[in-house]
């Protein structure tokens, strides 16, 4: 592993990688209001180990990226697309297959249409184009995240009891969640993160309408992931995607939520491994 702080459009974003950097490079973007340690070890391990040079970062107000006052995000979702092609960059690299999860996964489809001749693939888990005939998200994850602004998160206790109830309501019911795991994933993110209060930012966000209603035009070879019991972004919407973007392929994991649950690593990484094989620059 080898993180670094790097300067792109007037910010810092920090970033991590794992392997060999001459293997076919995977991007990973985090969702909202979470950081790039929720990309766990192992699994950019595991992935790196199948021959590929793997690189998460913390998106803006999330760990030790730039972080915006609570309230007001000085950027929009175009902005943060924009924020992987300088990650690229940074690291000198023309070309690369992206994975995106959740709000990840729509910065993904941005910058499919944004950037397509820097994007060799793309794999969008537990996401969206958020077209107003999918169903809304269960009432359940509403009325949990009503009461996200009650949670303390400068009392490290408390935010990361918070994480630990979070992921336990994400969940699918054929997967366990590993409290233990989560609690110490949640206490590193607190203790990195320059203001934890700022992950809310996320949710203020605006922009990508105009791109999300283009998603039938993405011409870049595409990976669908989703769970059949995702409560915040339904599994309908994961098949919508695949049946709008030419040529997509869909990976469906039976009971799983909106999670990159442990279980599902080998499935997940063997998807993309196949899908990022063969896709020369």
């Amino acid at each position: 592993m080898s993180e670094q702080q790097i300067q792109v459009n007037g910010i810092e974003l920090c970033t991590e990688s794992f392997g060999d950097p001459l293997n076919p490079t995977v991007i990973l973007i985090m969702g909202a209001q979470a950081s790039m340690v929720w990309w766990e070890d192992e699994f950019c391990q595991r992935l790196a180990d199948a021959g590929r040079y793997v690189i998460r970062y913390d998106n803006r107000d999330v760990g030790q990226s730039t972080t915006y006052e609570p309230g007001s995000p000085g950027y929009t979702f175009e902005d943060m697309a924009d924020d992987t092609i300088a990650v690229m960059d940074a690291y000198n690299i023309d070309k690369a297959h992206i994975v995106g999860m959740s709000m990840g996964g729509l910065l993904t489809q941005i910058s499919a249409l944004r950037h397509p001749e820097r994007l060799l693939s793309i794999t969008l888990v537990s996401t969206s184009n958020f077209a107003p005939d999918l169903p809304p998200m269960e009432q359940k994850v509403i009325d949990f995240f009503s009461r996200s602004a009650e949670v303390d998160l400068t009392n490290e206790e408390e935010a990361a009891r918070f994480a630990v109830e979070k992921w336990s309501i994400l969940k699918g019911t054929k997967r366990k969640t590993n409290e233990a795991k989560i609690y110490n994933l949640a206490k590193r993110e607190i203790r990195r993160s320059h203001n934890m209060a700022s992950i809310h930012n996320h949710g203020l966000v605006t922009g990508g309408e105009s791109y999300l209603t283009r998603t039938d035009e993405i011409a870049i070879p595409t990976l669908v992931i989703h769970g059949t019991e995702d409560p915040i972004i339904p599994y309908e919407h994961g098949k919508a995607l695949a049946r709008t973007i030419p040529g997509a392929a869909l990976l469906t994991l039976d009971g799983a939520g909106h999670e990159l649950h442990a279980d599902d690593w080998p499935a997940i990484i063997e998807a993309i491994t196949a899908h990022t094989s063969n896709r020369s620059s």
